[in-house]
C-alpha cells in the first residue's frame, strides 16, 4: 500500500501556486547546500543527503516526477507531484505538493520523504500532512 504526505499551501504560505519545476529547483537547491556542508566537513556528505537522482516519465505530462534511487540496495523511487483541490467551505482552490511513496519503497525512502517534505514545508511556509496522519505548521500564526 503507498503512503502520501501533503504540503498544502494556505494564505500565510510564501506562495499560493507552485509548479512541477518549481519543486525540483527546491529539491536541487537542498541538494547543493547540503553538498556545502559535505565540503566543510571533508565529507561526501551529498550523497548520504540526497541520495537520488530527478528522473521525469512523458506520461507525466509536467504534473509529477520521480526521485530514483541511486543505490538500488538502500533507496527505491519517491513520486513528488502537484495538484489542487477544491475549499470545502469556499469556492477557492487550495493548492498542494503530494509527496507519495510506492509499494517498493523502503524505509530509507520514507525517512528521506519526511525531510524533504521538511524543508519543502519550511521553505514555503506551508501546512505539512505527514504519512502517519501528523500535521505539522510552518506558517505564521497570527
Amino acid at each position: 500500500m503507498s503512503l502520501n504526505a501533503y504540503i498544502k499551501l494556505v494564505p500565510a504560505s510564501e506562495k499560493q501556486v507552485i509548479s512541477v519545476e518549481e519543486v525540483k529547483d527546491m529539491l536541487i537547491y537542498y541538494r547543493s547546500i547540503t553538498a556545502k556542508t559535505g565540503e566543510q566537513l571533508s565529507w561526501g556528505y551529498s550523497e548520504a543527503a540526497f541520495p537520488y537522482t530527478i528522473e521525469e516519465k512523458e506520461e507525466a505530462d509536467g504534473d509529477w516526477f520521480y526521485l530514483k534511487g541511486i543505490d538500488p540496495r538502500k533507496n527505491k523511487y519517491i513520486l513528488i507531484g502537484v495538484g489542487a483541490e477544491k475549499e470545502a467551505e469556499s469556492e477557492e482552490k487550495s493548492n498542494y505538493i503530494q509527496v507519495s511513496l510506492t509499494d517498493i519503497s523502503t524505509h530509507g525512502d520514507k525517512g528521506k520523504a519526511n525531510e524533504f517534505c521538511k524543508f519543502l514545508a519550511s521553505k514555503l511556509k506551508g501546512e505539512l500532512h505527514l504519512f502517519n496522519g501528523r500535521v505539522m505548521y510552518y506558517y505564521p500564526k497570527k
